[in-house]
């Protein structure tokens, strides 16, 4: 039986690359189609979940919108891996730093993804599951970030479930080396494990919570190119 389209997504199988880049404002995925796809065509706007498929350089690629937190992510990359042959999931987001060593505009590529929520526990794991990005994506960004010029950093982020939290304990994922929080990674990589798949998240710092460096939306939304840069490389 034919799933596609879905409740979520509505493209008919093929008319999305094996090869997508997501952003969680849908806003940020028609930015990417206009500034960086030769001859894009829209392929979704159910939900307002922007997504579209052109051409980087000859490359076949799909961009779109995951939305905010781990189960909208979680909806829309399992049905692009299960359901659309989606072979490779680059997010590309904000995150709000935790180290002095990142500032605002500065990339974080999460090699691994910390969290306090329980998306895990559908697989039934006897333990703690660490998720992780693909190594050869995350090996690959590390080395545009080289040639771009970029600051950045490899390691561990926290995929949290909440955004105004009562009780971040922000000092003891410090004390872990956690480098950034962000909504989503945590998902991503779980979806990736679990349908034999690639992912990574590639980070812009959008506000540093030990010292209340911030940006505005307008900010994030448009300016955060050298991080696009940094997934389309990777095609």
């Amino acid at each position: 039986m034919e799933k596609t389209p879905t409740p979520h997504i509505g493209a008919k199988k093929g008319e999305i690359a094996d090869f997508v880049i997501m952003a969680g404002d849908p806003l940020r995925a028609k930015f990417m189609a206009e500034h960086f796809l030769d001859n894009p065509v829209l392929f979704n706007q159910v939900r307002g979940m922007l997504g579209y498929t052109g051409t980087y350089h000859g490359k076949r690629v799909s961009v779109m919108g995951h939305g905010m937190g781990i189960p909208s992510i979680g909806i829309y990359t399992y049905e692009l891996f299960n359901f659309y042959d989606v072979n490779t999931i680059v997010r590309v987001g904000s995150a709000g730093s935790i180290t002095h060593d990142l500032h605002v505009g500065d990339i974080v590529i999460a090699m691994g993804a910390c969290t306090n929520s329980n998306y895990g526990v559908q697989y039934e794991l006897p333990g703690q599951y660490a998720p992780i990005a693909d190594y050869g994506l995350v090996r690959g960004a590390a080395d545009a970030c080289e040639r771009l010029g970029c600051n950045y950093k490899v390691g561990n982020v926290l995929s949290s479930d909440i955004f105004y939290n009562e009780n971040s304990h922000v000092d003891q994922w410090m004390k872990m080396g956690v480098l950034a929080i962000e909504m989503e990674a945590v998902a991503l990589y779980m979806n990736a494990a679990r349908a034999g798949k690639r992912a990574l998240t590639i980070c812009t710092i959008s506000d540093h919570v030990l010292t209340g460096e911030d940006t505005t939306a307008e900010q994030r939304q448009t300016t955060f190119t050298r991080m696009m840069e940094v997934a389309f490389s990777l095609l």
